[in-house]
């Protein structure tokens, strides 16, 4: 998969309800519930930095929002990173883009645990409620904008529980033209290093490979080196990076 591709399934597989397509660049919000639905996607290369960086100012202004952009690390943001390190933005959570092809993974870890792995098309509380104790940020307003994006894209839902069916681990496979993306893959910290993670991310494997999903993406933070280690057990690779620049806020004008 191209990457150029990957971005396109990126978008779709984490649609943000409010967006709006300004000469290539790409406008995304969401009341502020995650960096990737609220951030510009710069599609194209904008024909002025400058400019197009002005008009998304004005655009997340209008909302509350702040200005962050998705800059994926290759040549044709050279010059979009040269405009924003001029006006100071700064450089957060670097995330890896891992990918690996289609089909069932032989000699899993997980082969031989029971295959109690529980699937859904649809986010029951129980997985929403673990996920967004993981990777969360707000209360239940927010929890509802996150649960109206995952299910603005054909998905699976994996969920496992320990052996007092507590849920312990959550994972989600967003289905996008014959490709499949892991999202959302939270372990709570009680069951953490007990392989539960694995065994939802093995489900998801092969829950794409019964659907015909041709080729799985995902995205890991940088600094996770532990994931990493366990998608690339999984047979995933790194294809490419990315990172968000946030604009600094300008300071209050003084009352006197």
């Amino acid at each position: 998969m191209s990457l150029a591709l990957i971005e396109e399934l990126m978008d779709r597989a984490w649609p943000a309800p409010d967006r709006e397509d300004s000469g290539g660049w790409v406008m995304r919000a969401a009341n502020g519930v995650t960096q990737r639905a609220n951030s510009v996607w710069p599609r194209e290369q904008a024909r002025d930095d400058g400019s197009a960086i002005r008009a998304a100012t004005q655009w997340y202004r209008s909302r509350r929002l702040p200005l962050i952009v998705q800059v994926f690390d290759d040549e044709r943001s050279t010059g979009l990173n040269a405009v924003l390190d001029a006006q100071r933005f700064t450089r957060q959570s670097e995330t890896l883009i891992m990918v690996r092809p289609g089909g069932a993974l032989s000699g899993a870890p997980s082969d031989g645990w029971p295959n109690d792995v529980e699937i859904s098309e649809e986010p029951s509380e129980e997985w929403l409620r673990l996920w967004w104790s993981v990777d969360g940020r707000g209360g239940d307003a927010e929890l509802e904008i996150a649960r109206k994006i995952l299910v603005s894209c054909p998905s699976v839902y994996a969920l496992v529980r320990d052996d007092d069916r507590v849920p312990a681990a959550v994972g989600r496979l967003a289905l996008v033209d014959g490709k499949g993306g892991i999202y959302c893959m939270a372990t709570a910290p009680g069951h953490r290093r007990q392989g539960f993670g694995r065994r939802v991310l093995d489900t998801l494997l092969e829950a794409g490979s019964d659907r015909g999903v041709t080729g799985f993406w995902l995205l890991v933070m940088a600094s996770n080196t532990g994931a990493q280690a366990l998608y690339e057990g999984a047979g995933f690779a790194e294809h490419g990076r990315y990172l968000y620049r946030q604009a600094r806020p300008r300071p209050a004008l003084s009352g006197c």
